[in-house]
């Protein structure tokens, strides 16, 4: 077993990088007690093949074979319920993408059937307003407060921006579909209708979504880290794949903002081969004319400013 352990992480390593230097490194012991590992002649240890197997994103199970086929270990991101829980989150997520953004040659497939959480991660009014949609869908405490009354801390704000900073110097492949911004739209327009967003509030948000839309539309045309996809056949999930040149790394969702992860070799080349028919499947816009792309993105400013018609006229034609 130990063999089929140091053979995956082998082949997790660039060809030019040594299994025995990169054991002793991580171990943090000498060459010599590293080459006893990787010859066989010594037992790793449970607490070195865990070691091992955190710094490669690994499961211990399927490192050492003794998996199913078609049973999957997976680790689970936290739950959230508080500011301090989403705080936390923040701070997860971005010591994670800090580590893909220091390995050359890395990048995100994200699957989008929301607004990727991180172009909601900053210090505006939008960014609060998911905040405290996700708090009010996943608290156990079940009080319900206007939006007007929500004060996030400053350090989970400033949690927040410092992800979605990080993202934007990424490179990130989208795949979206006409309804991935519904579901913001949808929530400013309940939370409107449940008189716990004004008027003024629920419009300023719209001009928000707007001008996120806009940033997005600057990104297709100007930066080339960036490629968006427009798929008009399948719904997205939210699906994130991490590539690097070490490991690649699976993100799937069980609830709002949780995601299950692993780094199965089997189930990421399903996924990957799953994302690439998709690609193709897909029109990319970062490559397309400039009226394919105003095509697509009309269909998302006709759609905000219908939401924000709605809202206008639903006020004036207020026969109760």
């Amino acid at each position: 077993m130990q063999e089929f352990f140091l053979s995956k992480i082998k082949d997790a390593l660039p060809a030019n990088v040594s299994l025995i230097d990169t054991v002793a490194e991580i171990l943090d012991i000498s060459y010599d007690a590293a080459h006893r590992r990787t010859s066989l002649k010594s037992k790793l240890s449970l607490e070195e093949s865990i070691k091992l197997s955190r710094h490669f994103n690994m499961s211990i199970d399927q490192l050492f074979g003794i998996g199913l086929q078609n049973v999957v270990a997976v680790e689970k991101t936290q739950t959230i319920t508080t500011q301090a829980e989403l705080e936390a989150y923040f701070v997860a997520s971005h010591e994670n993408l800090q580590q893909i953004l220091a390995m050359k040659g890395s990048e995100i497939i994200y699957s989008a059937k929301d607004l990727p959480i991180f172009y909601t991660s900053s210090d505006n009014v939008l960014s609060r307003f998911k905040m405290y949609v996700w708090l009010q869908l996943l608290s156990e405490e079940q009080k319900v407060i206007a939006f007007e009354n929500f004060a996030p801390s400053v350090s989970l704000v400033s949690a927040a921006s410092r992800l979605g900073e990080l993202y934007a110097n990424l490179k990130v492949t989208e795949i979206w579909d006409i309804t991935t911004i519904n579901s913001t739209m949808k929530q400013i327009h309940f939370y409107y209708k449940s008189m716990l967003l004004t008027e003024t509030m629920a419009l300023r948000l719209c001009d928000d979504l707007k001008k996120l839309v806009e940033m997005i539309e600057d990104k297709v045309a100007n930066d080339e880290q960036y490629k968006l996809y427009y798929n008009e056949l399948l719904l997205m999930n939210n699906t994130v794949l991490v590539k690097t040149p070490i490991i690649k790394t699976l993100f799937v969702p069980y609830t709002i903002l949780s995601y299950y992860k692993t780094s199965d070799t089997q189930t990421l080349a399903q996924v990957d081969q799953h994302l690439e028919r998709q690609m193709r499947n897909s029109k990319l816009l970062s490559s397309a004319g400039k009226k394919e792309q105003r095509i697509f993105f009309n269909k998302m400013y006709k759609k905000i400013q219908a939401l924000t018609y709605l809202i206008e006229a639903e006020n004036v034609l207020d026969f109760e």
